[in-house]
């Protein structure tokens, strides 16, 4: 049976049970197509699931890949993401949110973060910065000293130093289902989960 899904980010929200407030982030889990499915004992030597989600004009779509999406009878998504191990379905057919997850059940959810662009050490890493004072000239929010001088003469990999802050794939694990809400599509999980509201995010089942 399917191990995940895709979904689109709705936001957050909080819900109540026995008196306890929860916070929640909405998923819309639509039925997702199945548009190529892999065997172990086929050409690709394995069993997996290719999904798709979200919608794609036919024109955005390459001449090799409108042949994919034809050969499934599918028409073209705006993500497609493949899953593991999982079988019980053929191209063309749909895999619900009831088929994969129930209420309690505990998800792992894959995204892309946000991205903010270029930052220094302290937004990027915690830094505490440099006193305001006793002769700090111009750099109180720097990262201070990076390496020394004469051994090893080169700054060691994975320095905690400014840059690219988000914009990467990030998972968040041990997420419970709190509420499948299956006439409206969604689903309610405790927690936050990567990626801002309308970004695509794999659910995976936890095993």
């Amino acid at each position: 049976m399917p191990k995940g899904m895709l979904g689109r980010k709705i936001g957050m929200t909080s819900v109540y049970r026995q008196g306890i407030q929860i916070p929640v982030t909405a998923i819309e889990v639509l039925p997702n197509p199945v548009v190529q499915a892999k065997t172990a004992d086929g050409p690709d030597g394995y069993n997996a699931l290719q999904l798709g989600y979200g919608k794609k004009s036919v024109r955005r779509v390459n001449q090799p890949m409108q042949g994919h999406y034809k050969r499934a009878g599918v028409d073209p998504k705006r993500v497609l993401r493949e899953f593991r191990d999982m079988t019980g379905f053929e191209a063309g057919q749909e895999v619900k949110a009831e088929d994969v997850f129930e209420q309690g059940d505990f998800v792992m959810v894959r995204g892309k973060s946000r991205g903010r662009g270029f930052a220094g050490v302290i937004k990027r890493h915690g830094f505490g910065g440099h006193k305001a004072s006793h002769g700090t000239h111009e750099s109180f929010r720097g990262p201070g000293s990076i390496g020394s001088s004469a051994t090893p003469s080169r700054v060691f990999k994975g320095m905690k130093m400014a840059g690219q802050m988000g914009n990467k794939t990030v998972a968040v694990k041990n997420l419970e289902v709190i509420e499948l809400i299956g006439d409206k599509h969604v689903m309610l999980l405790s927690g936050a989960v990567p990626g801002s509201s309308n970004s695509i995010v794999e659910i995976l089942k936890a095993e």
